[in-house]
């Protein structure tokens, strides 16, 4: 798993505003993993989603329920 690689961008998205509004107006953990792509963090959705409820610095990854999802 790229844990450090998800870490890092975690960090980053903490210090850079404009960055946690992109990351928070994305819908899915593959989004969220396009955009860490893009500025060079490896990880992909389904390693996102493993961490959630974990607190990484003053971020906690959380799984957003959307409406008519099943369970």
């Amino acid at each position: 798993m790229a844990l450090d690689q998800l870490e890092e961008f975690l960090k980053k998205m903490q210090s850079e505003p404009e960055l946690k509004e992109e990351v928070l107006a994305k819908t899915t953990a593959d989004d969220v993993a396009r955009v860490a792509l893009k500025l060079g963090f490896e990880f992909s959705g389904d390693e996102l989603l493993r961490m959630s409820g974990k607190k990484f610095g003053r971020v906690t990854v959380q799984k957003t329920q959307l409406p008519g999802e099943y369970h």
